[in-house]
């Protein structure tokens, strides 16, 4: 039985939608922080940084726009954060926190592929539309599996050289060192893992018979 084609959106187009949120929910929010931090402080740059996400919520609401969920999620981890990092009096606790967060996001990833429902395939159909058939082949599952290893080995890089960074330098290089490497890497991973699925959805393509012709009626 032959299948319908099936592609990815374009490349720019997925960037197109991606950086608007990628720039409001790290680069922001770690911008904010460090100016206020140079100027006023440890509790200058939690109370600024809170002022920052809240004010973003705030703002879709009066607007009448929905607020995306990982929003919210990330409004209570940061509310979180800044919490421990005020009653504490250390940068370090208030850093620290989502770093050790991301490697057990990292170990949920490969406990995933050995469970063979890799996180990868979920979070992609949270944001691309998959059919059944392109679901259930195989190709595409040795693919997820193959793509969740690499991210838990990008998430835990990316972890580890932070806190490495977050332990021998100070804040400004650690900010701007952190967040340069980390663009970077998940950068090169997000295209990788981009390309690689186009090329599996080609192998599809190019695997699947054509419709056969109808019989000339006797």
């Amino acid at each position: 039985m032959s299948h319908p084609s099936f592609a990815l959106p374009r490349m720019t187009a997925l960037i197109k939608q991606a950086t608007p949120r990628l720039l409001e929910g790290v680069v922001a929010p770690l911008a904010v922080f460090y100016t206020a931090f140079a100027v006023l402080g440890l509790t200058g740059g939690l109370v600024a940084v809170l002022a920052w996400v809240y004010g973003g919520i705030g703002w879709r609401l009066i607007r009448r726009r929905p607020v995306p969920g990982t929003m919210l999620v990330a409004a209570m981890a940061i509310t979180a954060r800044s919490a421990f990092g005020w009653w504490t009096g250390s940068h370090v606790v208030y850093f620290i926190q989502p770093e050790l967060g991301t490697i057990c996001i990292a170990m949920a990833f490969l406990a995933s592929v050995r469970l063979r429902r890799p996180l990868v395939e979920r979070l992609t159909l949270d944001y691309i539309h998959l059919p059944a058939f392109v679901l259930r082949h195989e190709r595409v599952r040795r693919f997820f599996a193959r793509i969740t290893l690499l991210w838990a080995f990008v998430l835990l890089v990316n972890s580890t050289m932070s806190i490495w960074l977050l332990l021998h330098e100070s804040v400004g290089t650690y900010l701007l060192v952190r967040t340069s490497a980390v663009a970077v890497v998940s950068t090169l991973a997000v295209t990788f893992s981009v390309i690689a699925f186009r090329r599996v959805l080609r192998r599809l393509h190019a695997e699947t018979p054509p419709p056969k012709a109808l019989a000339p009626a006797a």
